[in-house]
């Protein structure tokens, strides 16, 4: 940078070789016109790789003084700094205090996630674990189902005492019908039943209590739908147990009452059942030490059928059932009457049951025929021996199916009614004798009534 000034250029240059030479004065006017004068006074020329800048004297003070300005500030910032320690150390901290909350931050974030997907996780395993439990109590149901399916009829083997609408094809299909107890619409009205009903068992089924997972939509509104079903189903199942469960124990307790109301030694009838042919080996029935509700249930059933099959087979040999199928008229009943020949009075030793020449005359009780002919005042009668004492006999019979000795099964035909023997026109006349002695007919028939009503 160089600075240039009028006087010095309006001289011609002195060189040293000139001397000796005489010199001469060049016209102004041609001096001026070779050199030529500059603008100003002052200027600045600023030369960096053969280029020029020229600046101005403002310019030029305006950025000497910035500098300096510049270089001053910087001075004293460095001084400042240099012997103010603690305000570096709070910048410094103020970075480290900003960095620590972006790392707080990030490692928020970083826990929110890991917390989003850990109950993800959570739940995912507990829709598995509720999903795992529906499918167990869904075939723990299924079988319940199968095992209330396998449960054989629990009616006993009474039949109806009429037939019922479509029963007439069924009836002459399978045979001749079986003797059902005597119907309670005849003139002898059974006394009333005695004993006590039990009270039902069955849970009040409630409506379920509104779940919270139940107004959530998904897969935990199908689980609760799931689950709500499957206690119906659980439900209904308890249900149709206790009603099973409550029919058969009131049933046994009838069973055992109308044996004990005949004066019968139940002991003494067990023993004079027949033995069938079965066997097998001895398997003890157990229950498992963590069955349920229900599993407990079902053995006391089972355990309470097996009792009603053994007392069923023993009331198969008790003459509770009508020697006739059909309503029931008495034409004379048991006890002391006017002899219908001689008009005086005369015991009656059974029922006169009103019926047509020819009906069939059916055994009420299992046993063995010990007399089949004709006997007195009877005319043709058979005697059925149903052991323990029990016998019946059917008179004045118009004709004989059966021989002596011959084993005879509930409801099978042993003859057809008639008028033979001492009587005044076609009847039957039925007796039940005990230990020889005939008893009142009346007794069996209305344990058949009660035997029906459940």
């Amino acid at each position: 940078m160089s600075k240039s000034s009028a006087q010095y250029s309006q001289y011609a240059q002195h060189h040293s070789h000139d001397h000796g030479r005489s010199f001469h004065r060049r016209p102004a006017a041609a001096a001026a016109a070779a050199i030529p004068l500059p603008a100003t006074d002052d200027a600045y020329t600023i030369v960096h790789h053969g280029k020029q800048v020229r600046l101005g004297p403002v310019v030029f003070w305006i950025v000497v003084g910035t500098v300096v300005l510049l270089g001053l500030w910087s001075a004293a910032t460095a001084t400042y700094f240099a012997f103010r320690d603690d305000v570096l150390t709070r910048l410094i901290a103020r970075q480290a205090e900003m960095q620590y909350a972006y790392e707080d931050r990030i490692a928020e974030l970083r826990a929110k996630v890991d917390r989003t997907t850990s109950r993800q996780l959570l739940d995912q395993e507990q829709f598995d674990q509720k999903l795992d439990q529906i499918m167990k109590r869904q075939t723990a149901l299924e079988s319940r189902a199968t095992a209330l399916g396998a449960m054989p009829d629990v009616t006993g083997s009474i039949p109806r005492s009429a037939p019922q609408r479509g029963d007439t094809a069924q009836t002459t299909t399978q045979g001749t019908p079986k003797p059902s107890p005597i119907s309670d619409t005849v003139i002898f009205v059974a006394p009333p039943d005695r004993e006590a009903r039990l009270e039902s068992r069955a849970p009040t089924i409630m409506a379920p209590p509104v779940n919270q997972f139940a107004k959530n939509q998904g897969f935990d509104n199908v689980l609760v739908r799931l689950t709500t079903s499957l206690d119906q189903v659980e439900r209904r199942q308890i249900a149709t147990l206790n009603a099973v469960e409550e029919g058969m124990d009131s049933r046994m307790r009838r069973m055992r009452g109308v044996v004990s109301d005949l004066g019968l030694n139940i002991a003494n009838l067990e023993a004079a059942v027949p033995r069938t042919s079965m066997g097998g080996p001895f398997v003890p029935v157990k229950l498992n030490a963590n069955a349920g509700p229900f599993e407990k249930q079902l053995y006391r059933i089972n355990l309470t059928r097996a009792d009603m099959d053994r007392l069923n087979r023993t009331l198969a040999l008790v003459p509770y059932r009508k020697p006739v199928i059909g309503e029931v008229e008495f034409t004379s009943g048991f006890g002391v009457r006017s002899d219908p020949f001689l008009g005086r009075p005369a015991m009656h030793t059974g029922l006169d049951f009103r019926a047509s020449t020819g009906d069939p005359v059916r055994v009420t009780a299992n046993g063995k025929v010990v007399s089949a002919g004709w006997s007195g005042g009877y005319g043709r009668m058979i005697e059925v021996d149903h052991g323990n004492g029990l016998a019946t006999r059917y008179g004045h019979l118009s004709e004989i199916n059966v021989k002596v000795g011959e084993i005879v099964k509930i409801g099978q035909v042993v003859g057809l009614v008639g008028s033979t023997g001492r009587s005044t026109g076609p009847h039957l006349h039925y007796e039940t004798r005990i230990d020889g002695e005939a008893v009142d007919p009346q007794k069996f028939l209305r344990a058949g009534v009660r035997l029906s009503a459940g």
